[in-house]
């Protein structure tokens, strides 16, 4: 009988195959990578074309033992690694190890492409095995040199004139350029000031409605100071105000493709706040696989490193099957829509899809955690959606005019549902804290938000030539924002744009970043530290063509044209090489030395008086006097909002309880701590408060649940506000609306809420179910 070994990366992965399999297969995990360059040194003779020395993973002799014991007596083996580069260069590697010298024994080795862990999958890989494409070994191994010669060179000339520990990296490099570059227009922002005017108004029929004033004379209404805006009120308070003109049309709105990589990492992020990393770890194992019940261990998702919208044809007849049997006839086109990839796409395998439609968020949800289901339910709404009519809205357009002043309102309202059906429909807000109601944006109820947000966009029956009349009008100064610094998702959209890295290694990247202590993230924006900022400017100084966008932009085409088979990969380092070498010799010469001098600023030393610069230490950045060592002051660099542990802001905290002085935050090995400022006089340290933003505040509303506790204003995690009893968790009530000590003069209750919208403004209401109290309040003068 014919033995047959395959070889994968996981544990999880090899377990779920071989129950797919069956007799006569042995099925082992690699574990990842089982070789690559040595680490402690180059790796890379750049004299002979190149050429690397690869050595065994410390750490993997074991494994690698136990592959070449299996594959001894194996008769075929099967290579299944991940279907991308890196995968193939695995697959290279292992193939390396374990072929042996012989064309005979080279020829039993085939590569096998795994798109799903299910059966299907399994049993379409092992029917078309093929070799191993060396294009894409080449692709990879390309990728892996660029990096090392960047890595082992810039990294070295960074200890040397700034500090030990620092690493430059080829696309980390302009991730942080793109990051400090953002923070430099921010900071050269000078902010204008306009004003906006909206009127409400009421018609013939409810309900009332916002307009905004868009036209002056014809011209855009572009008010530029308060006299401007007051002297326009003043004439809007006279003449009627006629509308003069209603146009309807209807609005289709198309479904999108299926995820890839980027475009899951910006939902995960956006939707469900998941970091890009986590949310490609979770990925990893929707698509290795998760017990379900008496299903056993099921794939769930397809390979989650694609960036292609391809979908075979089995896949597009089962999920037009599934949505002839849940929706209506016209919701299902009359043929699969089809998606066009990106001309760079990799699109040997598909986009990220359920590996089984009929596996619906709600049959898997008992078997997942709660991240789990959110990015499945996302993935899977996503590809059902993306075979669904186009949904249509019904939109109205109207001009209102008084005298020389027009106004515009638009109106929108759901004719068709088409795609959104399957999209978001089903998508619950989760609450995120064991003593919070279910949380939305701005603390109201999500049903609440929604329903503001759908009656905004309701206009009543209005007819060309009606008169209105003016509710009120909102007369608003404004300031012209900045440009918005990075979230995970804005940064990894501008990273696909440009072209920068492959969304396969923008986890890493962002990672790198924020362990580096180049990028600290404060309320979900990343911020470029001092460190990172210095370091952007010395190798913009010496290296701007080599961290350019553009340039690096034009490196990944020339990987894509290696694994294409139209470039050479030896070429492509050549002529990297050959830029490189000029701007380094340069760098070593003129890159400016910070290492023991520090960063100049504008603070004294209270001390003595000498100017104070900023140092980096193996435990960031901190403050320290330019006298030293005569003059050994020191003090933390004050980090205004950053995410400190348990991701929430650090505030300023109080005085020393032993000398009356100051305490500073400090960072150590163990994370950050409170320390006196009179160190080493004073060793007082302490642990971190959260300061009064975080501190819960009475409300003086005693508990409704009768347990004798109290109301207190309190902080979730995410930072929004809402009311829970101080007996937490013996006691677990909670709301959002604000309780205001005011007995309900309906049912005589002990305490109203109190919500403020921006449809119906300041709102009491009772807490007691049953009771119909609702009063508006008046807006403070």
């Amino acid at each position: 009988m014919a033995r047959s070994l395959v070889i994968v990366e996981s544990p999880a992965k090899a377990k779920t195959i071989l129950k797919y399999l069956g007799k006569g297969y042995t099925v082992k995990a690699s574990v990842g990578h089982v070789r690559d360059l040595p680490k402690s040194k180059l790796g890379v003779d750049e004299e002979n074309d190149f050429e690397p020395t690869y050595q065994i993973l410390e750490g993997k002799t074991k494994v690698v033992a136990e592959l070449k014991k299996a594959a001894a007596d194996a008769d075929t083996i099967f290579i299944a690694t991940d279907p991308d580069r890196e995968g193939e260069a695995i697959g290279w590697h292992l193939a390396e190890i374990l072929g042996g010298k012989t064309k005979k024994s080279q020829e039993r080795i085939k590569r096998v492409l795994f798109n799903e862990i299910t059966p299907r999958g399994v049993k379409e890989g092992m029917a078309h095995p093929r070799a191993i494409d060396k294009n894409l070994v080449d692709a990879q191994q390309a990728r892996r040199i660029l990096d090392r010669l960047v890595g082992y060179k810039l990294s070295p000339l960074l200890w040397d004139k700034v500090r030990r520990g620092l690493s430059a990296g080829r696309v980390q490099s302009v991730a942080l350029k793109m990051i400090c570059d953002r923070e430099d227009a921010i900071e050269a922002f000078v902010p204008e000031e306009y004003w906006t005017i909206n009127g409400r108004f009421a018609a013939n029929l409810p309900p009332e409605f916002l307009a905004k004033l868009v036209k002056i004379d014809g011209k855009k209404a572009d008010i530029k100071n308060e006299e401007s805006a007051r002297g326009i009120e003043k004439d809007l308070a006279g003449g009627s105000y006629k509308v003069t003109s209603v146009l309807k049309k209807e609005k289709k709105s198309t479904p999108v493709p299926p995820f890839t990589t980027s475009k899951l990492q910006q939902a995960a992020a956006t939707r469900h706040r998941l970091p890009v990393k986590r949310t490609m770890g979770i990925a990893q194992g929707l698509y290795e696989g998760k017990e379900l019940g008496e299903l056993g261990t099921v794939g769930l998702i397809t390979y989650m490193r694609t960036d292609s919208f391809r979908v075979s044809d089995e896949a597009l007849e089962d999920v037009r099957k599934f949505i002839g049997s849940q929706f209506a006839p016209e919701y299902l086109p009359e043929k699969p829509i089809v998606y066009k990839s990106k001309k760079d796409a990799q699109d040997s395998h598909e986009a990220i899809r359920p590996t089984s439609v009929e596996l619906t968020p709600e049959k898997v949800a008992k078997y997942l955690q709660k991240d789990e289901l959110n990015l499945y339910r996302l993935i899977w709404e996503r590809f059902v959606a993306s075979q669904m009519t186009a949904a249509l809205f019904d939109v109205t357009d109207v001009t209102i005019e008084n005298g020389r002043y027009q106004f515009r309102a638009l109106g929108e309202i759901l004719k068709f549902p088409g795609h959104l059906a399957a999209r978001g429909v089903t998508a619950t807000p989760e609450a995120e804290d064991s003593a919070a109601p279910e949380e939305s944006g701005n603390g109201n109820t999500a049903e609440a938000e929604a329903e503001d947000a759908a009656l905004d966009k309701q206009l009543p029956p209005i007819e060309q030539g009606e008169t209105l009349k003016a509710v009120a009008l909102d007369t608003k100064q404004n300031y012209t924002q900045p440009p918005p610094r990075f979230t995970e998702a804005t940064l990894v959209k501008t990273l696909e744009e440009n072209g920068i890295g492959r969304p396969s290694t923008f986890a890493a990247i962002i990672a790198t970043l924020s362990s580096r202590d180049y990028t600290d993230k404060r309320e979900g924006k990343i911020h470029p530290t001092a460190l990172g900022r210095l370091i952007t400017k010395q190798l913009i100084g010496s290296f701007a063509d080599i961290i350019e966008e553009g340039y690096t932009a034009s490196l990944e085409e020339q990987l894509d044209e290696i694994e294409a088979g139209k470039l050479a990969w030896v070429d492509a380092l050549k002529s990297f090489s050959v830029k490189f070498e000029k701007d380094l010799a340069k760098a070593k010469i003129e890159m400016p030395q910070v290492k023991g001098e520090g960063v100049a600023t504008d603070e004294i030393c209270e001390k003595c008086n000498s100017p104070m610069v900023i140092k980096f230490g193996r435990f960031g950045e901190f403050i320290a006097c330019s006298n030293y060592p005569t003059c050994k002051n020191t003090r933390e660099v004050k980090k205004e909002g950053a995410e400190e542990a348990g991701g929430e802001a650090a505030p300023p905290q109080p005085p020393c309880e032993k000398c009356g002085k100051e305490m500073v935050m400090k960072r150590g090995r163990f994370g950050p701590f409170v320390s006196c400022s009179g160190y080493p006089d004073c060793k007082n340290i302490r642990k971190i408060s959260k300061g009064p933003k975080f501190d819960p505040k009475p409300t003086g509303v005693p508990c409704p649940n009768g347990c004798g506790g109290e109301l207190f204003e309190k902080t979730s995690r995410r930072g929004k506000i809402f009311f829970g009893c101080n007996s937490y968790p013996k006691c677990d009530f909670a709301l959002w609306n604000r309780p205001i000590v005011a007995p309900c003069p309906v049912c005589a209750a002990p305490f109203v809420v109190e919500k403020t919208t921006k449809r119906d403004g300041t709102v009491r209401s009772c807490n007691t179910e049953g009771c119909e109290y609702k009063e508006s309040m008046p807006v403070a003068s």
